[in-house]
C-alpha cells in the first residue's frame, strides 16, 4: 500500500476568512474572535474583504491547539502566540551574535 502526500505551498498566498478557516479547521467565528484578540491581522476592511497572508495558517493552527488541546481562552491565545513570537526573536538575536 502507498500513500500520498499533498502540500500546498502558502507563504505568498491571500486567503479569506472562509478558506483560512478550512485550513486550520477552525470555525469561520473563532477566527473573527482571533483577528478582535489581535491573533490574526488580515488586511481589509470588513470580514467580507479580509485577506490574510499565508503565514496565518500556522498561527492560526497553533491557536487551534492553544484552543483545542489546552482550553486556553483567546485572550490567552493572544498572550501564548505573542509570548511565543518573543521567544523566537530573542533566539534568531542570539543566533545572529
Amino acid at each position: 500500500m502507498s500513500s500520498h502526500l499533498t502540500a500546498t505551498l502558502v507563504d505568498d498566498a491571500q486567503l479569506t476568512l472562509a478558506e483560512l478557516a478550512r485550513a486550520c479547521r477552525a470555525a469561520e467565528s473563532q477566527v473573527l474572535v482571533w483577528v478582535v484578540e489581535g491573533v490574526l491581522q488580515p488586511s481589509g476592511e470588513s470580514p467580507a474583504e479580509w485577506r490574510f497572508a499565508g503565514a496565518s495558517v500556522r498561527r492560526a493552527r497553533l491557536a487551534v491547539t492553544l484552543t483545542r488541546e489546552l482550553e486556553i481562552n483567546p485572550p490567552g491565545v493572544a498572550l501564548a502566540l505573542d509570548l511565543m513570537d518573543e521567544i523566537e526573536a530573542l533566539k534568531a538575536s542570539l543566533r545572529r551574535r
